[in-house]
């Protein structure tokens, strides 16, 4: 769930006026001693007003409310067990905490969505926060890229893989796992246990001979048939069983076959046996803590130092520790660890399917909802707990213990990240310390797969969830690096000059709380879900927009700390880099952001780079200047980024197949081609009879294949 970040009054304390007049909100509303900063005194006042007028017509229903600030951003989305309750608590200006003051003070418009149960509106809220990303709800930055295990259920040769990203392919997902290393430990155990395939369909459709991995005893090799497909289908089936938490069952099954086979003398048999037992034991093994009365669970622990929270979460998976991570919510400094854990508890769920048991660090005000939100989630029942003794006690100790850990070290990076960042600004001569740094290089051969890549460094250290490369188009001089660098400026920031005044690239909160509650909402008789776009009395209309004029909204910024505009640009050149990136900017209205390009030094010597900037002579700074170091860091970071996405795209280019040049070929007829002829080679040498003689090919296919190869 996610609460308010204030203590409201409990609901059922406030009067249920049911269908009887409204009470008259009073004129002079109490308004909280509290520091609202650059508040007008009578913006929180206005917004009293504002969130009394939708009061009086709100039903004493479940649901979720949205509040909106002048420019039609959302600020808030929470959820209520009686709607109007809830708001008309809001209405009273009962503010607690700065931030809810401030939130009060910049609600210009609200939007309801009624839905039959409270579960119903826990299951939205949570979607709509992942959604609209609203400034003062709790917000996690960092909770998509848990990989799975995917076992293949497309094929009659079950495929094993590491996946990420939505589930569109048929099949059974395994996970999450805290890390890429995770997933991959767990896939070449399991290759050696149960002998099942890691190769992508085409490769496995084209062999004609078993691969490297036959040979070492990774795979049964059912691609040439070393393995009948229904007792490769029953090693599938075994996997399956094993990650699903049936794995006593697994081990005792090979067990039996290792004694079978050493009692028939057949030696080499039952060593195989042996060695699979042992690859599944390597898995279950090297735990910090017994878990062998937990099988599957989540474990959440929050800890909260200097206003910042942390959340480490534990996943164990068939009494097996499958990593941990930590979590750093975006949370106002006045909410409560047991607040903001409710709240990442149901974020964290709301594209994830939750396990049977979830152990939490806190008891949480509205437990029992959680447990029936995630049990409609999950569709059977999730249990919730916060345990009091026993070995749940000793996995959430272990758990608090690697939160703190964590945010330690996190606080102690963010200080000396800042203090480089001083010193930064310093160096180069910046009226304050820069709070986001963009570094661009390109990297190319010969003008040949040309990129640009553009790395951003912040107060949290390299900010990779905002790294952007470049596609350099053709129309630019192969070599002409100079003209590289305009082109990816000039990309950059005339996206950045469009966002500025341009609408979110977040759906209409009408259509998102739609398409939310069609996608969560649980069945049950009676659920309702209604929308409500009455506005206040006298509030302004535009027709769709509920009165607000959502052309004007600004660009969503995701963290508040964190801008979307640069402090400083730095490039990785000389005197022509520098000029291209200062025509650039001017040109599109960024002349104002400090831009500075470093040279390398004389015989590339590391210590003597030489700078750049507008009004200064080129310069150097002092061999141990700390800023210099960083500075360093930054470019190699660049250069690092860049040169990785050009030879991710040469490879790609290098590997490409001819046939997807080919109009009109597309996966099925390639892969027709490919098991008719066996290689792109002979399809080149094939006569138009020959390809039209081939299976799932028509003749226009086949002369669009002849021409291409003949015809050039």
């Amino acid at each position: 769930m996610n609460r308010e970040p204030t203590q409201h009054p409990p609901e059922e304390d406030l009067p249920d006026t049911g269908a009887g007049p409204e009470p008259e909100v009073e004129e002079a509303l109490p308004t909280p001693a509290l520091d609202l900063g650059e508040t007008a005194p009578g913006a929180l006042k206005a917004g009293i007003e504002v969130i009394a007028g939708f009061a009086k017509h709100l039903p004493n229903k479940p649901g979720v409310y949205r509040m909106f600030d002048t420019a039609g951003e959302v600020l808030y989305v929470g959820k209520a067990k009686n709607l109007k309750n809830r708001v008309t608590a809001y209405a009273r200006g009962m503010a607690h905490t700065n931030a809810v003051a401030r939130m009060i003070a910049e609600t210009a418009n609200m939007e309801f969505v009624t839905t039959g149960t409270e579960t119903e509106a826990l299951l939205l809220e949570s979607n709509l926060i992942k959604q609209l990303r609203p400034r003062y709800n709790v917000l996690l930055r960092d909770d998509k890229s848990f990989p799975y295990i995917l076992l293949s259920g497309d094929h009659e040769a079950p495929q094993i893989a590491k996946h990420r990203g939505s589930r569109q392919r048929k099949g059974d997902y395994f996970g999450p796992f805290a890390s890429v290393w995770a997933v991959e430990r767990t896939i070449d155990a399991l290759q050696k246990a149960f002998l099942l395939r890691s190769c992508t369909d085409s490769f496995y459709e084209n062999r004609t001979r078993p691969c490297l991995l036959f040979q070492i005893k990774r795979c049964a090799g059912p691609c040439t048939d070393e393995i009948a497909i229904a007792d490769y289908q029953a090693l599938a089936s075994q996997a399956r069983d094993f990650l699903s938490g049936r794995s006593s069952n697994v081990k005792q099954l090979l067990s039996t076959r290792m004694q079978e086979a050493a009692e028939e003398l057949e030696f080499e048999k039952a060593a195989r046996y042996r060695d699979r037992l042992a690859a599944l034991s390597a898995v279950q093994a090297g735990q910090d803590i017994n878990t062998q009365g937990v099988e599957e669970a989540d474990v959440f622990a929050i800890d909260e130092q200097a206003g910042q929270f942390c959340v480490e979460i534990f996943f164990f998976r068939n009494k097996q520790n499958w990593g941990n991570r930590a979590l750093f919510p975006r949370a106002d400094r006045s909410l409560t660890p047991e607040d903001v854990l409710a709240s990442v508890v149901t974020q964290f769920y709301d594209d994830k399917p939750p396990p049977r048991l979830v152990l939490l660090s806190h008891e949480l005000a509205e437990m029992d909802l959680i447990t029936q939100a995630l049990s409609a989630r999950a569709g059977r029942k999730v249990e919730v707990a916060n345990p009091k003794r026993g070995e749940r006690v000793d996995l959430i100790e272990m758990a608090r213990k690697n939160a703190r850990e964590a945010l330690s070290r996190k606080l102690a990076d963010n200080a000396g990240q800042s203090s480089l960042l001083a010193a930064l600004g310093a160096a180069f001569g910046l009226a304050k310390p820069p709070r986001r740094v963009e570094v661009y290089d390109n990297s190319h051969i010969m003008g040949t797969n040309a990129v640009g890549g553009m790395v951003v460094a912040g107060r949290d250290g390299f900010m990779k969830s905002h790294y952007r490369t470049f596609n350099i188009s053709t129309d630019t001089i192969a070599g002409d690096d100079f003209g590289m660098m305009r082109e990816v400026l000039q990309r950059r920031f005339a996206r950045l000059a469009k966002e500025a005044g341009a609408l979110p690239s977040t759906p209409h909160p009408e259509e998102a709380a739609s398409a939310a509650v069609s996608k969560d909402a649980p069945e049950g008789d009676g659920a309702s879900t209604t929308i409500l776009r009455d506005a206040p009395d006298g509030a302004p209309q535009d027709e769709g927009s509920n009165g607000i004029d959502r052309s004007a909204a600004p660009a969503e910024h995701d963290d508040d700390s964190f801008p979307a505009r640069p402090d400083l640009v730095i490039v990785d050149g000389g005197k022509g880099q520098f000029a291209a990136a200062q025509k650039i900017m001017a040109e599109l209205g960024a002349q104002d952001i400090p831009l500075v390009a470093i040279a390398k030094g004389e015989d590339r010597n590391a210590m003597r780079e030489t700078f750049h900037m507008a009004g200064r002579e080129p310069f150097k700074l002092q061999p141990r200047d700390p800023a210099l170091y960083f500075i360093q860091r930054l470019r190699d970071e660049a250069h690092r980024f860049a040169i990785g996405t050009h030879r991710a795209r040469r490879k790609k280019d290098t590997m490409k197949n001819p046939l997807d040049e080919i109009p009109g070929i597309g996966p099925s007829r390639k892969r027709a081609l490919l098991l008719h002829f066996g290689t792109v080679k002979a399809i080149k040498r094939a006569k138009l009879d020959d390809l039209m003689r081939t299976p799932g090919v028509n003749a226009a296919t086949a002369k669009a294949v002849h021409d291409y190869f003949h015809d050039g």
